[in-house]
């Protein structure tokens, strides 16, 4: 479904990451909204500032500029207060992590994504909603294989008087420290981590086993496809020649078994011994070009 995107009123929340990585990115996308609306600009040093701007957004839409983690952090909150329903979500993609908002057809360059903000149609899509109220916008991978691929999610900075000034003494003191401390050869903090293993997992799809605990697996991944359904695609480890990928579509997805992590999007989560996770059909909008 594709509605065309009005000229109200904006709410465009700064994703402090995206400040730090490319201001200048930021800036002109910034200039773009406001010359082509009417905005409110909120710049939240941390993730309860950046809720609470949410939260108080009133009938402005809201436009983050952000990576792809700072859209995921959006959904979830709006989810979580069950507001998904009657929002429309924009966002400018700045920052290091921008793969979930390429994928999702939003423009990694920040003229053409703010343009789109502004000209483009709100497209309901489909959300993996898993039973500790987490949400999936695009795939989901266990294990997570693909934890090397990219960067762990930097923490915002939070303290006692937070804001923009204790975020600037913060630096200082940070800066500090480095003049101080003699230099130590740089390691890979993903260096130490264990290949992925083996994993004996009963993956349900809809209630039948697609795989049970006897059969060891490479990978599995779930992504939400048309209609309401997700896709379950199934990697057995091959013995021999290469074993086929078992796949399977349906609304709910069920993986139990051995203590198992897993990557929803760009965040890395468990471990667990189960998960359910169910599509929630045209769940949240999401503004892109015309």
């Amino acid at each position: 479904m594709a509605t065309s995107a009005t000229s109200e009123q904006l709410l465009v929340v700064i994703d402090p990451v995206a400040r730090r990585t490319d201001g200048e990115s930021v800036r002109i996308a910034k200039d773009v909204l406001s010359a082509g609306a009417t905005t409110k600009v909120c710049l939240p040093e941390g993730p309860e500032e950046f809720a609470r701007a949410l939260a108080r957004r009133g009938a402005r839409r809201p436009v983050v500029i952000g990576d792809d983690r700072a859209l995921i952090r959006a959904v979830a909150l709006l989810h979580r207060q069950r507001e998904l329903a009657g929002c429309v979500l924009s966002l400018v993609p700045v920052g290091g992590a921008l793969t979930l908002a390429g994928a999702l057809g939003v423009p990694t360059g920040a003229v053409a994504a703010a343009r789109a903000v502004l000209d483009g149609v709100a497209r309901r899509m489909d959300l993996l909603v898993d039973d500790s109220d987490g949400v999936v916008l695009g795939a989901l991978r266990i294990p997570p294989v693909s934890l090397r691929e990219a960067p762990l999610e930097e923490p915002l900075p939070s303290a006692p008087g937070g804001g923009a000034g204790h975020a600037s003494w913060l630096r200082t003191c940070q800066s500090l420290v480095r003049t101080l401390v003699p230099a130590r050869p740089a390691r890979d903090p993903l260096a130490v981590l264990p290949r992925p293993r083996p994993a004996r997992l009963r993956i349900e799809v809809d209630g039948v086993t697609l795989v049970d605990l006897d059969q060891p697996v490479e990978g599995i991944s779930v992504t939400p496809c048309a209609s309401g359904l997700a896709e379950v695609e199934v990697r057995p480890v091959s013995v021999g020649a290469e074993a086929s990928p078992l796949v399977a579509r349906g609304r709910r997805v069920t993986v139990s078994g051995a203590d198992f992590r897993y990557r929803a999007d760009a965040v890395v989560a468990g471990p667990v011994r189960t998960r359910t996770w169910v599509v929630r059909e045209g769940a949240w909008g999401l503004t892109l070009p015309a």
